[in-house]
C-alpha cells in the first residue's frame, strides 16, 4: 500500500510532486523520496520518514526540472527498517531509469535468480520493486538494444514484463530523455490513474492527488494497461497484457483510500455508505436496535458507514473518541508492540458519551485485534455499560500478499476461530462482522462493468490463482518475526477451489 506519482509538465514539479505526497501520506509513513530529471540527467533524494522530516529547502532546490517521480513506501516486502530500500530505484541502462512501484511481486524470490543467472544483473536489495526495476530494464534493453527507443519499444517491454512478474502492481518510471511509462497489473489490483492540467501530466494513486494540484482526473489506467507520456505531454495509452481481469483490491474501499478519492469509477466514500446500509441489517440481526443507546465511530475510515448505519437504525450519532492526528496510523506501523502502544497516544475518549449507556461502537475492520481490544477497554474505563463492536468489513482470515501488512495468519485475530471467539478475545459484549458477499454487492453496484474483486483476505481467493500455502509460507520467510513470534501456516486453509 505505497502511494506513487509522476509528473510531466512545463515547468519544475519538484514542489508539485512533494505536495501530491503529502496527499498520499496516508499510503505510507516509512519513507518517501523525490527524483526528478533535468538535462537527461536524474536528480535524486530520498530517506526514511515523513514526507515533512525527509525534505528540507536545500533538499528540494537539489531537485531540479519539469519530469520526475514520487513515494512514500508502507514496507510489505524486503527490509522495513532500510533506508537503501526507499524508492524510487535508479539502474543506469539502457538510457538510464528510475521507477516507483506500489504493489507486491509473488515470484520475486525466482525473478532474482533469473535476473542474475541469464540476464546478467545484480540486486543489491530485498526489495521487489529493484527486481521489477531490473525487468523493466532488461526487456527495454531486449526491444531496443539500447540504441534508439519509440512508443511502440516501451509497450513492447511493458508486455514482456506482464508476461515474466506476477502478483499486484502500479508503477510509475521515467526514461532519462524519452519521458515517463506507467502501468498496471492484469487484474488492476492497485490503482492508478492519469489527469492533465494546462501544464502537463500527472500520474498518481489516488485522484485526490490529481484534485489537490488542479489536475483534472482523466481516468484509471486499465488492467494490464501502459501509458507513455514523452516529455512535451502527449500521451499514448496501449494494452499490453494478453489476459485481463479487472478485480481492484477491495480493501482500498474498505480502508486504505481517502474518501475523497474516486477509483476505479467507484466513490471510496459512497462505498463506505453503503457498507453503513448492509452493515446495519446485520446489527438488527444480532442486537436489537432498542438495547443501544448511541453509535459511535472509531475514527477515521469507520464515519461514513457509522453515519448511515446510525441513520438508518434510527440511533443517535456521536463522536466519542478524539484521534491525535500527530501519531501515525496503528495499522501500518511495524511491530505489534509499537502498535499496541500507539492505541492510547492516539485516540482519546469523551467520557460523557460513554458514561452509562450502551454504545456501538463501528470500525472500518478488524485485522489484528490489537486496537480493538484497546478501544473496547477504553469504553469501558469511561463508564460504558455494554459496548458492542461493529466491523464494516467481514471478519480478516487470510493473508495478503498483493501489498497489504497482512502477511501470516498468527496476527489476524479471526484467523482459525469463530465469532464468538473473536468477541471473547476483543472483549466486546456482541461483536457483528460484514457479510463478504453484502460487502461486493455494496461496492461492486457503484461500477456494474468490475469483473469483480480481490477481497482475498477476507474469503482466501487469490485472482492471481497462482497461491498455494507453500508460496505465503515462502513469501513470509524473509520478514522479522522478532515481535510477532514465528511464524506457522499449519492452521491455514485456503479454500480448494484456489489451491494450485
Amino acid at each position: 500500500m505505497c502511494g506513487i506519482v509522476g509528473v510531466v509538465s512545463q515547468t519544475p514539479v519538484n514542489q508539485l510532486i512533494y505536495d501530491a505526497l503529502l496527499l498520499l501520506q496516508h499510503r505510507g509513513q516509512d519513507a518517501a523520496g523525490i527524483v526528478t530529471e533535468q538535462g537527461r540527467k536524474f536528480f535524486m533524494h530520498k530517506a526514511k520518514g515523513m514526507v515533512r522530516d525527509v525534505f528540507r529547502t536545500r533538499n528540494m532546490r537539489a531537485l531540479p526540472g519539469n519530469c520526475g517521480l514520487g513515494q512514500v513506501r508502507y514496507p510489505t516486502a524486503g527490509n522495513a527498517y532500510s533506508e537503501e530500500e526507499a524508492q524510487p530505484f535508479y539502474v543506469n541502462a539502457p538510457f538510464g531509469l528510475v521507477l516507483v512501484h506500489n504493489g507486491n511481486l509473488t515470484n520475486a524470490q525466482a525473478l532474482k535468480q533469473e535476473l542474475f543467472q541469464t540476464d546478467h544483473r545484480h540486486i543489491n536489495t530485498e526489495s521487489d520493486s529493484e527486481v521489477l526495476l531490473n525487468v523493466l530494464a532488461h526487456e527495454l534493453e531486449k526491444v531496443t538494444r539500447g540504441i534508439t527507443l519509440k512508443p511502440a519499444d516501451v509497450f513492447a517491454a511493458v508486455r514482456g514484463v506482464h508476461q515474466r512478474i506476477k502478483g499486484s502492481y502500479a508503477v510509475v518510471a521515467l526514461i532519462a530523455g524519452h519521458g515517463l511509462v506507467a502501468f498496471r497489473d492484469p487484474h488492476g489490483i492497485r490503482p492508478l490513474c492519469v489527469g492533465r492540467n494546462g501544464q502537463g501530466v500527472m500520474v498518481a494513486s489516488e485522484s485526490v492527488t490529481l484534485d489537490g494540484n488542479g489536475f483534472e482526473l482523466d481516468r484509471d489506467l486499465l488492467p494490464g494497461e501502459a501509458l507513455f507520456v514523452d516529455l512535451e505531454g502527449n500521451m499514448q495509452f496501449q494494452q499490453c497484457a494478453d489476459q485481463v481481469s479487472h478485480h481492484p483490491c477491495i480493501f482500498e474501499y474498505v480502508y486504505l483510500a481517502r474518501p475523497d478519492s474516486v477509483m476505479d469509477g467507484i466513490s471510496v466514500y459512497q462505498a463506505r455508505l453503503n457498507l453503513g446500509v448492509t452493515l446495519a441489517k446485520r446489527v438488527v440481526s444480532t442486537v436489537p436496535p432498542n438495547e443501544i443507546d448511541v453509535v459511535i465511530p472509531i475514527p477515521e475510515s469507520s464515519r461514513p458507514s457509522a453515519m448511515e448505519l446510525a441513520k438508518l437504525l434510527g440511533l443517535p450519532y456521536r463522536e466519542g473518541f478524539v484521534k491525535n492526528r500527530y501519531v501515525g496510523r496503528t495499522f501500518i506501523m511495524p511491530g505489534q508492540g509499537v502498535r499496541k502502544k500507539s492505541v492510547r497516544q492516539k485516540l482519546n475518549v469523551i467520557g460523557s458519551e460513554f458514561k452509562g449507556r450502551n454504545v456501538l461502537l463501528v470500525d472500518d475492520s478488524i485485522v489484528r485485534g490489537t486496537t480493538s481490544r484497546e478501544i473496547v477497554q477504553m469504553a469501558r474505563d469511561a463508564g460504558a455499560r455494554k459496548v458492542y463492536l461493529a466491523s464494516a468489513a467481514p471478519p480478516v482470515r487470510y493473508p495478503n500478499v498483493y501489498g497489504i501488512d497482512m502477511p501470516t495468519p498468527e496476527e489476524l485475530v479471526a484467523h482459525g476461530r469463530t465469532v464468538d471467539e473473536v468477541r471473547e478475545s476483543i472483549g466486546c459484549d456482541a461483536l457483528i462482522y460484514q457479510d463478504v458477499d453484502a460487502m461486493k454487492q455494496a461496492i461492486g453496484s457503484l461500477n456494474p462493468k468490475l469483473a469483480g474483486f480481490d477481497a482475498s483476505c477476507f474469503d482466501g481467493v487469490y485472482v492471481t490463482g497462482d497461491i498455494t500455502l507453500e508460496d505465503i509460507a515462502r513469501l513470509n520467510a524473509g520478514r522479522d518475526m522478532s515481535e510477532e513470534g514465528e511464524e506457522d501456516t499449519s492452521r491455514l486453509a485456503l479454500p480448494n477451489a484456489q489451491t494450485a
